[in-house]
């Protein structure tokens, strides 16, 4: 289901892996804030028991814990988390991760985000992140090994 909502701003206030964060965010023209469970749109990040999973999650926390964050709604995913655009001090998360080889382009989405996809290319080329493994192993490979996983 599409979301149309505004821009949320958001306080981050838990990092729970490379792709998913817990932000307090504020009603508009209200001191009252809700927390809200967050999914960055259009990457997916190694598992925290996975190569990476550690760093890519340190490099989010680097970027976004105890920040003001925009949220652009996108959707709900199937764990009812809000997946969004996530910009932390001006930085977009997920151009960010993709960046430093910390996580992928969701492979469904590659073909319409060609920005995107030039940031994972930028990064396998330079061997950075898990682009130094000969062969990282994708995060939804590794979930369909290790059935049953819990998302956060």
């Amino acid at each position: 289901m599409p979301f149309t909502a505004a821009v949320l701003m958001c306080l981050v206030v838990h990092v729970s892996d490379g792709d998913s964060l817990f932000a307090r965010c504020h009603e508009s023209d209200s001191a009252t804030t809700w927390p809200v469970k967050i999914r960055i749109a259009n990457i997916d990040a190694p598992e925290l028991k996975q190569q990476y999973g550690g760093e890519s999650k340190a490099h989010l926390e680097r970027l976004c814990l105890g920040k003001t964050a925009e949220i652009t709604p996108v959707t709900r995913d199937q764990y009812e988390r809000l997946v969004a655009h996530v910009r932390c001090d001006g930085s977009d998360a997920a151009e960010a991760q993709l960046r430093d080889g910390l996580a992928w382009v969701y492979t469904w989405r590659s073909k319409s985000i060609p920005a995107l996809q030039a940031l994972q290319s930028s990064a396998q080329e330079r061997r950075i992140g898990l682009w130094s493994e000969a062969r990282p192993q994708a995060p939804w490979n590794y979930r369909k090994q290790h059935r049953p996983y819990s998302n956060d």
